[in-house]
C-alpha cells in the first residue's frame, strides 16, 4: 500500500494538459486511470501490459453485444467492462510516465488497441442488430447502415485528430500551456468514448438503445464535419 500511495502522490504531478479533454475524461476517467495506474506500478506491470488488460476489457464487452441476447443485466456488464477497460487505457499512459517514459512501440500498441476497440464494438453492435431484430427492433436492414455510418465517424475522427497533432505546428519549449476551457470540455462530452459507454446501461431496453445509439451517431457525424473544417483549417496555416 505505501508504493500504491507513492506512485499516486507522484502521478498527481505528472498529468497531461487538460486541454482539449471532455469533462468525463479530465474529472473521472484519468483520476480512475491514476490509481490503477498505482497500482499496476505496484504490482510491477509494464505500461504494455496494462494496454492488453484495457484491450481485454474492451473486447469482452463488445464481444458479450454480439453473442448474447439484449438484457438489462447485460448491458449494466457491458458498461461496467467498457468503463474498466477506458480507465486502464488511461492507466498505460501514467504508468508509463511514471517508469520514465513510454516507447514507440508501446504509443504504437496503444493506438493500435483504440483504433481496434472501437471498430470491433460498432461492427457488434451491428451483428447485435442483423442477430437480434425482434428485441431491438431492426427489422429493417436500413437500421444496419447505422453501426456503419457510426464506426465511419469514430474512426475518422479518431485518426484524423491523432493525425492532425502529429502535422500541426509544436509549441516553443518552454511556452506556457494553453487553459483549458470549460466549454470546449463540456461541448466535447456528447463524443467522449467514456459518455458514449454509457448507452449500453440501456442495452436491455430494446428500441430505446436503438434510437439512442443513433443518436449519439448522428451527433458523431456532424462533430465529424466540425472536426475536420477545424483541422484543415489549423494544418493549413502549417509551412512546409
Amino acid at each position: 500500500m505505501a508504493k500504491v500511495g507513492t506512485a499516486l502522490r507522484e502521478l498527481r504531478g505528472a498529468q497531461k494538459s487538460a486541454k482539449g479533454v471532455s469533462l468525463y475524461s479530465r474529472f473521472v476517467n484519468r483520476p480512475a486511470g491514476r490509481y490503477l495506474a498505482a497500482v499496476s506500478y505496484a504490482l510491477g506491470l509494464t505500461p504494455n501490459q496494462v494496454t492488453l488488460v484495457s484491450a481485454a476489457f474492451s473486447f469482452a464487452a463488445a464481444a458479450a453485444v454480439a453473442l448474447a441476447a439484449p438484457s438489462w443485466g447485460l448491458g449494466v456488464a457491458v458498461w461496467a467492462a467498457l468503463a474498466v477497460g477506458f480507465a486502464f487505457d488511461s492507466a498505460d499512459g501514467q504508468l508509463a510516465r511514471l517508469r520514465g517514459g513510454g516507447s514507440a512501440a508501446g504509443e504504437w500498441l496503444d493506438h493500435v488497441v483504440d483504433c481496434a476497440k472501437l471498430t470491433a464494438l460498432h461492427t457488434c453492435v451491428l451483428i447485435a442488430f442483423y442477430r437480434f431484430p425482434e428485441a431491438y427492433g431492426t427489422g429493417g436492414h436500413g437500421w444496419l447502415l447505422v453501426p456503419l455510418g457510426f464506426q465511419f465517424s469514430s474512426v475518422v475522427t479518431f485518426f484524423g485528430g491523432l493525425l492532425t497533432e502529429k502535422l500541426k505546428a509544436k509549441p516553443a519549449p518552454g511556452s506556457p500551456a494553453a487553459a483549458p476551457s470549460t466549454v470546449r470540455a463540456v461541448a466535447l462530452l456528447p463524443v467522449d468514448y467514456g459518455v458514449f459507454c454509457l448507452v449500453f446501461l440501456v442495452l436491455g431496453g430494446g428500441g430505446l438503445f436503438r434510437w439512442a445509439y443513433a443518436g449519439l451517431g448522428a451527433i458523431a457525424a456532424l462533430f465529424l464535419a466540425a472536426f475536420l473544417a477545424k483541422w484543415f483549417r489549423e494544418l493549413s496555416a502549417v509551412p512546409r
